[in-house]
C-alpha cells in the first residue's frame, strides 16, 4: 500500500493461517511469490507477500485462543477515508463492528466490519 488508495477500493489481501511455512511454500511453488518478514508489535509473525518488487498481500498467523475455531482463510481490506467516522454509519446500515479501530504503525488505522448480509472485511485508513 505504498500509494494512498481511493476511498472504497480494495487495497490488501491477507492469508490468515496456522501454518505459515506450508502457505509460503505452496504460493512460492505455484505463483512465484517471495516474502519479506514484518515485525508485529508485541511479537507474532507477519509476512509481506511480494511478486517481484511489488507488495501484493500479507500472511498473518492465527495464533492464540481468540482464533479458536476460525478456519484458514483469505481476508480483504477496503480503503476508507476515515475509519472512525465510517464506523459510525455501520449499525444504521444493518452491519456491526466486530473489532474496534486500532493502529498498525507504518500501515494505518484498521477496523473489522460485518456488513448487513454477514460478510466480513477489514476497513483501513492507510497511513499517509
Amino acid at each position: 500500500m505504498e500509494n494512498t488508495p481511493a476511498h472504497g477500493v480494495f487495497v490488501w489481501n491477507e492469508l490468515n493461517t496456522r501454518d505459515i511455512d506450508a502457505a509460503r511454500a505452496f504460493y512460492a511453488a505455484t505463483l512465484g511469490w517471495t516474502y519479506e518478514p514484518m515485525p508485529i508489535e508485541g511479537g507474532g509473525e507477519y509476512c509481506i507477500i511480494k511478486m517481484g518488487d511489488t507488495r501484493v498481500g500479507g500472511i498473518f498467523v492465527l495464533a492464540g485462543p481468540e482464533f479458536e475455531g476460525i478456519p484458514d482463510h483469505w481476508f480483504a481490506y477496503v480503503a476508507v477515508d476515515d475509519v472512525d467516522a465510517r464506523l459510525a454509519t455501520v449499525a444504521g446500515a444493518g452491519g456491526a463492528v466486530l473489532r474496534a479501530p486500532f493502529d498498525v504503525p507504518g500501515v494505518g488505522r484498521i477496523a473489522v466490519v460485518r456488513d448487513s448480509v454477514g460478510a466480513v472485511a477489514g476497513w483501513i485508513t492507510p497511513r499517509m
